[in-house]
């Protein structure tokens, strides 16, 4: 949430409605929208465009205080803030609002650790799914007898990347485009779960957050402690020797 942007936004919009050109207003007569001319119809235009900021922030804001606000302004009257207050006001709502996120992410944080830990331990009882010794859990769809990549190898790879819920994250499956990237340099669970695929190779992986994001998450799409699920096909060591 960006409260003084917005309302710098808003200011602007306001500047360029005053800033109409001379005879805009001109295009006279009512028409479907009832506005009677072009003066009409731009000032309710930049209405909108305020309105869908302002819509952006309602549950954070009082909105009778923030319209006294605006037209205080508008009508030229003395704030009933000092500057000093303004900037304090805009510190601890900083501050209210910064500790209800971290009590949103400690929330968050709770719930998938729970049911990331009740996930795996049933899917790790299921025919065909093996365990590692660092947690990272991974089924084999799809065979192969390819070579395998070594961590300091490129790969390309097609993957699917869900939460739990089923939700996707990310997939160049959906993008219809491989990806090409050098295996230390993605989460740990990538590392270790694609080095145990052949070439040509296709593996499901369930990995937990501590292999995956952790306690930080990847906002927006991955919340702290999420465990994640991936469906990888190993399509080629990149600089191997064919």
């Amino acid at each position: 949430m960006k409260p003084v942007s917005l309302l710098a936004a808003a200011a602007l919009l306001l500047v360029g409605l005053t800033a109409a050109p001379i005879g805009a207003q001109e295009k006279s007569g009512a028409d479907a929208s009832g506005f009677k001319n072009s003066k009409e119809r731009y000032s309710y235009a930049v209405g909108l465009q305020i309105g869908e900021q302002v819509k952006q922030i309602t549950s954070s804001m009082d909105m009778s205080a923030f319209m006294a606000g605006m037209k205080d302004t508008l009508d030229g009257k003395p704030p009933k803030l000092t500057p000093e207050q303004v900037e304090q006001a805009k510190n601890e709502f900083r501050d209210i609002v910064r500790k209800e996120m971290e009590q949103k992410q400690q929330s968050a944080a709770s719930r998938n650790a729970k049911q990331g830990s009740d996930y795996l331990a049933t899917n790790a009882k299921k025919k065909g799914v093996t365990t590692t010794a660092s947690g990272l859990q991974y089924e084999v769809l799809k065979e192969a007898s390819g070579p395998k990549p070594k961590a300091t190898d490129q790969v390309k790879v097609h993957y699917h990347g869900t939460l739990l819920d089923g939700t996707v994250f990310d997939s160049s499956v959906a993008r219809k485009e491989p990806v090409t990237f050098p295996l230390n340099r993605v989460i740990p669970g990538w590392t270790e779960g694609v080095q145990l695929m052949p070439v040509g190779s296709k593996f499901r992986f369930v990995i937990p957050s501590k292999l995956a994001y952790g306690s930080n998450g990847a906002p927006p799409k991955i919340e702290p402690e999420s465990t994640l699920i991936f469906e990888v096909e190993l399509l080629e060591i990149v600089g191997e020797k064919k």
